[in-house]
């Protein structure tokens, strides 16, 4: 039997069980070994990064620091990780290197992501190639307290969040409106990598909005008193 006819016969872990996946290769590494290599390499990068701002800005504000952390981990996640999907998408089911195995894993949740579904491509390639650079600089001009940092981490945010609520929203419509369940039915696939690895993405950017917006204000407000008394005088 042929990886195209053992595909069409759902001879895979993903769901729907009619999911065609053409060339799907069994991933030679356990689940337990991918999350515990995308754990270490996160630590790694957010180590190295907060060593190297750590040194560069002795006295920067620990609030400061943990968004330029957020944001050299996003620039690495989107730009290379989520880059390497919309780079390989048309041949996603057969990758067996780290970052085709994390992929394939997490698409126990999600098989568009092995079914080069127009939404998550194009959704990601839109990530890699504009959110993924722009964190490295947000996090660039956090470190030097750049005039242009709130209305960058504003932009990056709110693109992070609408994206993330465009995915939730478009996975929910295909399971209430059209009848199609791209997750396992196990609970831990939706709980814990559909729903919570995504929902970072809405958590934190909304709070950094929240922020960008009162030190935006805050800006106006102390330019519009400053016009108003020199105007007085």
């Amino acid at each position: 039997m042929n990886d195209s006819s053992a595909t069409l016969k759902g001879e895979h872990p993903y769901f729907p069980p009619s999911a065609v996946l053409p060339g799907y290769a069994v991933n030679t590494m356990d689940a337990a070994t991918l999350v515990a290599c995308f754990v270490a390499g996160s630590g790694a990068i957010l180590t190295t990064a907060y060593t190297i701002i750590s040194r560069a800005r002795p006295g920067l504000a620990r609030s400061d620091i943990l968004a330029a952390l957020w944001f050299v981990l996003c620039g690495f996640i989107h730009f290379f990780f989520e880059g390497y999907f919309a780079f390989n998408y048309d041949n996603m089911p057969a990758q067996l290197d780290l970052f085709g195995q994390l992929w394939k894993e997490y698409s126990l949740s999600d098989s568009r992501y092995l079914t080069q579904d127009s939404f998550v491509v194009t959704m990601e390639a839109a990530t890699a190639i504009f959110w993924g650079p722009l964190s490295f600089l947000c996090a660039l001009f956090i470190v030097m307290d750049h005039p242009l940092r709130h209305p960058l981490q504003l932009i990056i945010s709110l693109g992070q969040m609408y994206g993330d609520v465009l995915y939730y929203a478009t996975a929910t419509f295909a399971v209430r409106v059209e009848g199609v369940d791209y997750c396992r039915p196990e609970s831990f696939y939706f709980w814990w990598y559909y729903f919570l690895c995504n929902a970072f993405w809405i958590v934190i950017p909304f709070a950094l909005i929240v922020q960008s917006v009162a030190k935006t204000r805050a800006a106006f407000v102390a330019m519009q008193a400053a016009a108003k008394t020199k105007k007085g005088q």
